[in-house]
């Protein structure tokens, strides 16, 4: 009964670990890049590393909550068991995720940000038009010019 139980539990609580670090992967890349100022590079490399470090820490959490919790000794044991060690996955990948994104947003609202997002600027060898001017006045293309 116990090594069905707890293969069950590993199977499902990996599986829900890699749906939910390949959803964050996947749709936090667009607020990376945001957070970033557009470096898409800088982005996709943060988001990689994050997945690697949400993917340790959850198989981590998984593998030594194994050793936790009363032992089933019958069917309805062992859904009760499932349900209290798959929750307590659930709940500590929430967690890691929400750590994650107030770490993003306390480290773009700093100014070590703030001092990385400008020397992040690319550099351009022609000026760039500025809204105020007509994009088809021949002031903004003479201006482009040169």
């Amino acid at each position: 009964m116990m090594i069905a139980t707890y293969l069950i539990y590993v199977a499902l609580s990996l599986g829900i670990t890699y749906w939910v670090g390949r959803t964050l992967h996947t749709n936090g890349r667009i607020f990376l890049i945001e957070n970033f100022a557009g470096r898409e590079d800088v982005a996709d490399a943060i988001n990689n590393l994050l997945l690697v470090g949400f993917y340790l820490v959850n198989v981590g959490f998984i593998s030594l909550a194994l050793r936790f919790g009363e032992k089933p000794v019958d069917a309805t044991g062992a859904l009760e068991f499932l349900s209290m060690k798959i929750g307590a996955a659930v709940v500590v990948l929430g967690l890691l995720h929400f750590f994650n994104m107030i770490m993003l947003v306390k480290f773009r609202n700093s100014r070590v940000f703030g001092a990385a997002a400008k020397a992040a600027v690319p550099k351009h060898d022609m000026p760039l038009v500025t809204a105020a001017a007509e994009p088809h006045s021949s002031a903004a293309w003479d201006a482009a010019k040169a």
